[in-house]
């Protein structure tokens, strides 16, 4: 067993947590725990690798596809790659967990952290 250190990454609509990294698991997977303020997420955009969200607290909307889910504590939805999607969460704040197969979820969140949105072309997502 592998134990890992949490890293904070901020991104223009949550603050990110690092809880478990590519680097932990060979690149097979990543884990995040996202903590997003009332209002709207990122504009509607695509990213080249598949996630998923579970919520654990607040609740949230999430546009898939032009398709609207609304979801709280203990949903989930999955998010294929090139998908368009964003999020709106709700309540005061809401906090989910972010998994993604591969590990480049990771390392846009850091550089998006690092550089802001001139990150997203460098890691294939668009608008």
């Amino acid at each position: 067993m592998t134990t890992t250190t949490s890293e904070e990454l901020t991104a223009p609509d949550a603050i990110i947590t690092v809880r478990i990294s590519g680097k932990h698991t060979d690149g097979a997977y990543e884990l995040f725990e996202v903590d997003a303020p009332r209002g709207e997420g990122a504009p509607p955009h695509r990213t080249p690798w598949p996630k998923c969200y579970y919520v654990l607290h607040g609740r949230m909307a999430v546009l898939l596809d032009g398709e609207l889910h609304d979801l709280s504590p203990g949903d989930a939805i999955a998010i294929p790659p090139n998908a368009p999607h964003t999020f709106t969460v709700h309540t005061p704040s809401a906090q989910f967990l972010a998994f993604a197969v591969g590990d480049a979820m990771g390392a846009f969140f850091r550089d998006l952290s690092a550089h802001g949105l001139e990150a997203l072309p460098r890691h294939g997502v668009t608008l």
